[in-house]
């Protein structure tokens, strides 16, 4: 779509405007958001769209977009989706050689697991290989509700984190301030960074990663702009 405005306001609805019109969700909600922050944002994002729109430069637009059309009718359900990673966190499950890599997983990876059990009162259990370990139901139960207990806005941002790092743990750590972003996207790419060093940087994974790297970035903002961490 090409770009149709040339002035982007707030009304004092707190609706996003073009010229005056409220921009809509796809589902066709007005666009008000939670917080002054999250506003600007996405003001900013809206005035800075060149000759035509190009989605993959509007996180915090696209990331509200789904808070109001896809998780705040149902944010239960959405919830209920993310705990399941829970099941197969990727803190979870560490290499069995060589030694340093071992050394390297667990100096990045025990210290949000600590956090997590005694936040939470739970035990984590954690595994060499890929075979699937079930964690106690209690543990399961204890981080479905800590998600669940997520906005609708927080989820859409946490969605993002769960996805791209394949931890439920990492993003609860992030949502509470346990740790911080660069912090947690280095412990999800321990084994690539291993990789990388080993044999060498891959042109194709390495852009892969850039692109990952952008969507990261993006949540981390949109959560930063609700407020999470507090």
């Amino acid at each position: 779509m090409k770009r149709f405005w040339t002035t982007v306001a707030v009304d004092a609805d707190g609706v996003v405007t073009l010229d005056g019109r409220p921009v809509r969700t796809p589902g066709r909600v007005p666009l008000s958001l939670p917080t002054p922050a999250l506003t600007a944002g996405v003001v900013a994002e809206w005035q800075a769209v060149g000759d035509t729109i190009d989605p993959r430069l509007m996180p915090l637009t696209g990331l509200s977009n789904a808070a109001i059309d896809w998780i705040a009718p149902d944010p239960a359900t959405f919830a209920a989706g993310l705990a399941q990673y829970g099941e197969s966190d990727l803190l979870c499950y560490r290499a069995e050689l060589p030694e340093p890599l071992v050394a390297r997983q667990a100096a990045a990876w025990d210290p949000v697991i600590a956090w997590a059990q005694g936040r939470y009162d739970i035990a984590i259990a954690v595994t060499a290989g890929i075979i699937h370990v079930p964690q106690p139901p209690a543990t399961i139960a204890r981080l479905g509700e800590a998600i669940a207990a997520q906005p609708a806005f927080a989820l859409a941002g946490l969605s993002t984190i769960v996805t791209l790092t394949g931890s439920l743990l990492l993003a609860l750590a992030l949502a509470e301030g346990a740790i911080d972003a660069d912090t947690a996207w280095a412990a999800a790419h321990v084994d690539e960074d291993w990789q990388a060093e080993m044999w060498g940087v891959d042109d194709l994974a390495a852009q892969t990663l850039a692109l990952k790297r952008r969507d990261y970035d993006g949540a981390i903002a949109f959560l930063a702009a609700i407020g999470i961490p507090a």
